[in-house]
């Protein structure tokens, strides 16, 4: 709190100072020390990014913890400040040089597209992992709360046109989340976001590729080549109605499926 101007740690506040001054400075240090700390435990990292929403600390009354950069400051903090501090420290970590990845949240998604922002974002950065830092379900206050039996929320999980990298669950207190703890019964309890997630994360994905649609359709995808050669494609029909398809692939031919009304499925097949 003493290197915010508010002197807090919620609401409206900012790094005191600039960057490559006293206090940008600090705060740097501040997450070296955090690595060297794991370090000591042997567990070490290859990134590490810059903060949570930079924009939540530009905001009067924001109830969480916050603090506010605008995008510039961001870039001269990093550049100037916490990128040559991880680099002293001979870490893998490394704007500009130091930047190899993008976090994103999806809460804003109904507002911007994520076909106009991530979008965006990769066809000019293609070279950068996007990350999804934090997702989850049930933190609209028009839609609060676990709902354990709900397979919506399952299909909001697995909007995977842009998917990042990977996904962090966040806000486990009063959201869905895959595996949810009834702490009264120490039951542990998988909801239908548990396997939505379990597509991307039980078939060993690789590289990222694209798919291509012969004609406008309801389903959305998401194709990976793994290690081994072999391709992975996920499909979800989030329509009320089945949808018949076939799937090219110059390797094999023809591959052809159906996706059931609201369902989630993944084709996995070899090409040598």
């Amino acid at each position: 709190a003493w290197l915010q101007t508010n002197s807090g740690l919620s609401s409206k506040g900012s790094l005191k100072g600039q960057p490559g001054g006293k206090e940008h400075k600090t705060w740097a240090k501040y997450y070296v020390r955090f690595l060297e700390e794991y370090a000591k435990y042997n567990l070490s990292f290859w990134a590490v990014t810059t903060g949570n929403e930079p924009s939540a600390g530009q905001m009067t009354n924001y109830s969480f913890q916050a603090l506010g950069f605008t995008a510039e400051e961001q870039r001269d903090w990093v550049g100037l400040d916490l990128g040559p501090a991880l680099v002293v420290r001979e870490s893998d970590v490394r704007a500009g040089r130091y930047i190899h990845g993008v976090g994103v949240h999806w809460y804003l998604d109904t507002l911007v597209p994520a076909e106009l922002s991530l979008g965006t974002t990769h066809h000019l950065y293609p070279e950068y992992y996007l990350f999804g830092t934090e997702a989850c379900a049930g933190w609209s206050p028009s839609d609060r709360g676990v709902r354990l039996d709900s397979w919506e929320r399952a299909e909001h999980m697995a909007q995977f046109r842009y998917c990042p990298t990977f996904y962090t669950m966040a806000h486990l207190r009063y959201c869905t989340v895959p595996p949810s703890i009834a702490w009264h019964t120490s039951m542990v309890l998988y909801c239908p976001t548990f396997y939505s997630m379990a597509h991307f994360s039980s078939c060993g994905r690789g590289l990222r590729v694209g798919v291509s649609f012969s004609q406008e359709t309801k389903l959305e995808s998401s194709a990976f080549i793994r290690p081994d050669g072999s391709v992975v494609l996920t499909i979800l029909n989030r329509s009320s109605s089945e949808v018949q398809f076939e799937v090219y692939d110059p390797a094999v031919g023809f591959i052809s499926s159906s996706a059931p009304a609201h369902s989630l499925l993944t084709l996995a097949w070899n090409t040598l």
